[in-house]
């Protein structure tokens, strides 16, 4: 999956690039969760679509105090997907939607139980993107996401002591965006 988002991500670098068609954004209040890093690439391939490739990394662990006592919301998660935007592309209201992958490993946070996995998945997005300048535009998005997650649960986040594993569906909420978008 690295390669691939790596791969879309040159196909974009050694196109020409012109006015109005390259975006890189990151979403402020995803540094809330806990750190948590992140960046898109957008590129325009039509005057009412867009294409997105997008990465979260979040490394961090956090101690509580007590050596043993430890929470985190450790994860990488990438996504690819395409933009419809019914006035003009990288302004105005859009919606979308993205195949995403993500690596996980939270926990400590609102229980002693850990838990870590892998997520699979499509999601369906919507938001408003205003303009600020020519190069500087602020995002508003909101989606949910919807796929098969692979996991493993632990009593704490420390021992490793195992409850279970196993398959199953999900639907969760995703990307509450208040983004800075910088379009070339």
């Amino acid at each position: 999956m690295k390669r691939f988002v790596f791969s879309v991500f040159l196909l974009f670098a050694v196109q020409t690039i012109y006015a109005q068609k390259v975006s890189v954004s990151t979403n402020v209040l995803g540094y809330a969760a806990l750190g948590t890093m992140n960046m898109d690439v957008s590129y325009s391939i039509s005057r009412r679509w867009s294409v997105v490739a997008g990465a979260r990394y979040n490394p961090f662990t956090f101690r509580k105090g007590d050596p043993s006592a430890q929470f985190q919301l450790r994860q990488q998660s990438y996504s690819l997907g395409a933009r419809l935007w019914p006035w003009h592309a990288l302004s105005g209201w859009w919606c979308s939607s993205k195949l995403r992958y993500q690596e996980y490993n939270f926990g400590g946070i609102f229980s002693d139980e850990a838990r870590e996995g892998d997520r699979v998945g499509l999601g369906l997005y919507a938001g408003y993107t205003h303009m600020l300048s020519r190069h500087l535009n602020l995002e508003f998005g909101l989606g949910l996401w919807a796929g098969v997650d692979f996991y493993r649960r632990y009593s704490c986040t420390v021992c490793g002591t195992t409850l279970g594993s196993g398959t199953r569906g999900f639907v969760l909420p995703d990307d509450f965006a208040v983004s800075l978008v910088y379009v070339f």
